[in-house]
């Protein structure tokens, strides 16, 4: 995303217009190279990349801001499970044409991100495309040399906790899809905007980032689903997870969709973009793990163990019946 001043194109002045100003750490050097420099006295660089597609991850009159948010937000959920804290961001933006009605809100969204989550943008490149559009955001973190929280690391006897509410999300996309939620819900106004505001506009744990390096064996944030990534953390920690399905936190409005058998528990557990943490933490530190999250601010919710063994997670009901579960999380193949 350099920004050249001889003969400046066009996508020089998209550049300098909408994302220069969001270039505050001087390692981006105002945009004006072609690659930034991020320092590393005494630090591990941590690194996860995620890209968001139109007609995949959103709608296509999804507004230009939730699409700015949701690109940043998405990465910035992995930077906290890893127990890192934001460092700074390159930007891929695919777009069909520069459109300023569309670019200004996008980029106003951005700048107000990166700054609130302390995470400026260090360069990138913008493309034109005759396809879908799509964003494209590379992230980086820092945390103490040799401290990066991995999926790998659980133990049997560690207790499985998650933060924030599981399953709005994969309900609001039913609400602007106009599905059965959205008809379940046809006089619950503030319902529908609720779980479609969770849809559009994740809300990464960041504020637990400390919580998670000091204190959990294991972490990695639900993007495709509560179950499929419980499995894959417990796969890649070689042991397996008995989990409560009743002590899954549920969102007022989740939970009246349930009790009222418009939605099966399922859904919730394996629809997807909830971008909350998932994390293993030993039983000798679980108290001190639920009290710097009080701390933080960040509600986080004990759901089950872990115990030797390589079969799938078990889910039970509040009978402690076993739930047999048709899928496990989004797959996009």
């Amino acid at each position: 995303m350099a920004e050249r001043h001889d003969n400046p194109s066009g996508e020089d002045s998209l550049i300098a217009r909408y994302f220069k100003p969001l270039a505050t750490d001087p390692g981006a050097f105002g945009l004006e190279d072609d690659a930034a420099a991020l320092r590393a006295a005494g630090e591990d660089i941590v690194v996860t990349t995620d890209a968001i597609v139109e007609g995949v991850h959103f709608l296509s009159n999804d507004p230009p801001d939730t699409l700015a948010r949701k690109a940043l937000r998405v990465n910035l959920s992995d930077i906290a499970a890893k127990g890192a804290v934001p460092a700074g961001f390159v930007l891929t933006l695919a777009v069909r044409k520069a459109d300023e009605s569309w670019l200004k809100p996008f980029a106003r969204a951005l700048g107000e991100d990166a700054a609130d989550f302390g995470c400026p943008l260090l360069g990138g490149d913008t493309v034109a495309t005759p396809g879908p559009l799509m964003i494209s955001i590379t992230a980086f973190g820092r945390l103490p040399q040799g401290k990066m929280v991995h999926r790998a690391g659980a133990r049997a006897g560690d207790r499985v906790f998650v933060t924030g509410t599981i399953g709005d999300a994969a309900l609001g996309l039913d609400v602007l899809q106009g599905g059965p939620v959205a008809a379940a819900l046809a006089d619950d106004a503030a319902g529908r905007d609720f779980l479609a505001a969770r849809y559009r506009v994740p809300q990464p744990r960041n504020a637990l980032a400390h919580a998670v390096r000091a204190h959990a064996s294991a972490a990695m944030d639900v993007s495709d689903g509560l179950a499929g990534d419980l499995a894959k953390l417990c796969e890649a920690s070689g042991v397996t997870a008995v989990i409560n399905v009743p002590s899954v936190p549920l969102s007022s409005a989740a939970a009246g969709l349930l009790a009222r058998k418009a939605i099966g528990i399922e859904t919730l557990v394996a629809g997807g973009d909830d971008y909350e943490l998932l994390c293993a933490v030993p039983g000798d530190r679980a108290d001190a793990f639920l009290r710097e999250a009080r701390q933080a601010k960040v509600t986080v919710t004990a759901i089950g163990g872990l115990i030797a063994g390589s079969s799938p997670p078990s889910f039970l009901d509040g009978q402690g019946r076993e739930l047999k579960l048709k899928r496990l999380s989004y797959s996009h193949f």
